[in-house]
This record gives structure tokens, C-alpha cells and sequence, in this order.
């Protein structure tokens, strides 16, 4: 599977900072220290719908991660996931009546293009559930053949007393978990599970579904966590330095995937931070395709919102905020831009090498992107106040506007 091509990313003078971020494990902040190539898996979408807001302000995020990484000379190597087949995009597909593979296929190509459009760099491997079968299949035997895992009526699963950090990255107790686990995608109340949280590894093949040669486990497909840890495992390693996602993959889907990777391989972490992002709502409800109150990011460019734009009113939130997408939201994000791109088409300007200095630092303080807008905030009231002598200043705000926050002026 392909990604999106890459915007040019300017190079800055000066010295790009160390990222301070916050880590769930942990519950604090940990000072990132990746050496020459860091490591970043952040977990895709399952493409039964378009790219919403929730999705894009996840992206936003670790896109920014990239380019902090970037500024402090080091190379990046980001993988990220498709979950090309799942439940949801089986039951929508039955829904509409269309084939499956078609479905995902098309809302993969809509969720390129609105990357594109958004500036985020890609991944350098883009992986689909599908394609990493053939390396899925051997995990889940390895673990089966050393007790971690066992099987129930054909399916197997994996017994999360086999890692003794079980619980790790969540720190939730076992209700907690067991509400959540029904909730997403778990099935805890299935009579015949040694525990009621263990998740599935491998789905025997079910009438009317789609099922691949899983060898000694049989035909069938891959559960969703270790989808994420094969792939996670094949193109990285373990200890890799940042796992990402949303909040609401903290648990189950980072917390068992950590498991399954350590039971695989008696290492601890599987990352050395697991970074989450807040949700985002709308009308009072957080933005989900279940309750369908979502706002795509390919609606609103086909109505045609700058997607400089739409990045903007999503860097005025603080990635692990939660927060609600309003009209409001949209037309400040419109008005700063505008602002913003009349500041730097002026010949001369304010100095900006100090205000480089604050959107490094206002970024490596745990992504803190509003901090960085306000600090182009007051440049550009600067310049519209009382100008300057400082010929090269709008183009050094423009580059950096650019490298650091990835919005084209």
C-alpha cells in the first residue's frame, strides 16, 4: 500500500529542541531522546468512512512530533497503519450493498488526498491489515506454542496474565477495562475465555466473510491488536520512541498490543512513550462514526475551506485537550490565516529570529501548538502596527510557519 506524496519541508538556521511530551505509562512528561533516526508508529484509520476532524486532529499531532524530530537534524521513520478489514467496514459495506475491498479502497484514497491536502508527511511505510497477514499468522502461533495464548472454538486468544506489565499503559482497574473492552470491540462476556479482558488474536473463518490461510491456526482473519504489533515489530523494533493514537485507543488497543509484543519478545516497553490525543466534538458530543455527528475534512474542502485553514483552527487546541468544533472554530482559523499571510507578503518586516526561537520552544514544551500560534500572533501585529526594517523577516516567518506548524503561507 501507497501513502501521499511529501510537502518540502524548509530547512531553519538555528537549533531545533529536544521534545518534552507527555506519556500516558507514566502519567508525566519524559524528554524524547530518539538518536540520529527516531521511531514513531501512530495507528491508522479503518476505512469505512471519510476523514473527519477527530481523525485530522490525531494526525495533526504526531505530524507535528515529525517536524520537531526534523528540526533537530534527526532523520524520522513513522509507519502507520490501514486496518483495511474489521468488523465495521464489513457491516457498512453490507449496509450499502457495495464490496468491501472496494469500500476500503476508496475511503483509503479520500483519506490520502485529505492528507495531502492538510500538509501532514507521510508515513514512510503505509501498511494495510491485509498485506501483513503473511507476518501476522507466525505471531500468533508463537504465542499459542508458548501458553500465551490458547484456543476457544476455533479462535484464539491471548491471555493478558501472560505479560507481567499488563495494565501498564492504561493503569485502569479491571471494571474499568471490562467496560471499555465491550465497548470497543472486546468481548468480554463470551463464555470459555480464561479471562474476561483476553482479546482476540485470530478469528476462525465465519460463513460469508472474508478469511485467509492462517497455517496450524486455520483459515481466518487477524484480530486488531496484533495487526498493529506485527507491523509495529516488522519496520521498527522494539522500544521504538513514540506509539500514538487517540485516547480512546489507550485502552484496549495500546495497552494489549504493548502485551502481545512483550510476551513475543521478553523486552520491555514496546515504546518508550504512549502519547494520546483528546477528543473532539460536536454539538456536545464527541465526533465518532457511530453517532455519526462527524465533520469531514473532504466536505469541507469541497466547499472550499483553505485547508491551511483547517490546520490552523486544529493547532489552536492543545492536542491532548478535549474540545468542539464550531463555526466560530472555523471562521477564527480563517481570519488568523488571512492575517498571517498579509504579514509575511510585505517586503520587510519586525526581526523573526526570536520568533523562531518561541515556536521551537513552545512545540518541544509537550506540542504546546496555541502557544505557537500566538507567538506568529504577535509578529504579525507587529508588522501590522509598525512594520519593520528587516527585509528577510517575512520570509524567515513564512519558513518556519511552514517547517514547524506544516501551514503554507
Amino acid at each position: 500500500m501507497h501513502a501521499w506524496p511529501a510537502s518540502e519541508v524548509p530547512a531553519l538556521p538555528g537549533e531545533g529542541r529536544d521534545l518534552r511530551i507527555h506519556d500516558t505509562a507514566t502519567g508525566g512528561p519524559v524528554t524524547l531522546d530518539p538518536g540520529p533516526v527516531a521511531r514513531i508508529y501512530v495507528c491508522g484509520i479503518t476505512p469505512y468512512d471519510a476523514t473527519h476532524l477527530g481523525h485530522a486532529a490525531t494526525y495533526n499531532a504526531f505530524d507535528l512530533v515529525q517536524r520537531v524530530w526534523l528540526d533537530t537534524k534527526r532523520q524520522v521513520h513513522y509507519v502507520q497503519n490501514v486496518t483495511d478489514v474489521d468488523d465495521p467496514l464489513l457491516e457498512r459495506a453490507v449496509r450499502d450493498g457495495v464490496d468491501w475491498v472496494a469500500l476500503a479502497e476508496k475511503e483509503t484514497a479520500l483519506f490520502r488526498e485529505d492528507m495531502t491536502a492538510l500538509r501532514m508527511l507521510p508515513p514512510k511505510h503505509y501498511i494495510g491489515a491485509v498485506e501483513a497477514i503473511p507476518g501476522i499468522v507466525p505471531l500468533v502461533e508463537r504465542l499459542r506454542d508458548a501458553g500465551a495464548a490458547y484456543e476457544l472454538e476455533g479462535d484464539v486468544y491471548f491471555s493478558v496474565e501472560a505479560d507481567p506489565h499488563f495494565g501498564g499503559v492504561s493503569h485502569l482497574d479491571a471494571a474499568a477495562m471490562r467496560v471499555l473492552s465491550a465497548e470497543r470491540g472486546g468481548d468480554p462476556d463470551r463464555p470459555g475465555k480464561k479471562n474476561p479482558l483476553d482479546p482476540m488474536l485470530w478469528m476462525a473463518a465465519r460463513e460469508g466473510e472474508p478469511s485467509w490461510d492462517g497455517g496450524s491456526l486455520g483459515p481466518g482473519r487477524p484480530g486488531w491488536h496484533i495487526e498493529c504489533v506485527a507491523i509495529a515489530l516488522d519496520h521498527l523494533g522494539m522500544g521504538f520512541d513514540v506509539q500514538g493514537g487517540g485516547s480512546d485507543l489507550a485502552f484496549p488497543h495500546h495497552e494489549m498490543g504493548a502485551s502481545h509484543a512483550q510476551a513475543l519478545t521478553g523486552e520491555f516497553p514496546m515504546a518508550k512513550a504512549y502519547v494520546h490525543t483528546g477528543m473532539v466534538a460536536l454539538d456536545g458530543e464527541k465526533m465518532s462514526k457511530s453517532k455519526g455527528n462527524l465533520v469531514f475534512v473532504s466536505a469541507l474542502r469541497r466547499d472550499g475551506v483553505d485547508p491551511a485553514a483547517i490546520r490552523l483552527a486544529l493547532l489552536a487546541h492543545h492536542y491532548r485537550a478535549d474540545w468542539e468544533w464550531t463555526d466560530q472554530v472555523l471562521q477564527d482559523a480563517l481570519a488568523r490565516l488571512d492575517r498571517w499571510r498579509a504579514a509575511v507578503s510585505r517586503p520587510d518586516g519586525p526581526p523573526a529570529d526570536a520568533l523562531v526561537d518561541e515556536i521551537r520552544e513552545a512545540l518541544s514544551n509537550d506540542l504546546d501548538a496555541p502557544a505557537a500560534l500566538a507567538a506568529v500572533d504577535r509578529w504579525a501585529l507587529l508588522q501590522e502596527e509598525r512594520g519593520g526594517t528587516d527585509e528577510g523577516a517575512p520570509g524567515v516567518v513564512s519558513r518556519s510557519v511552514d517547517a514547524l506548524l506544516g501551514v503554507a503561507l
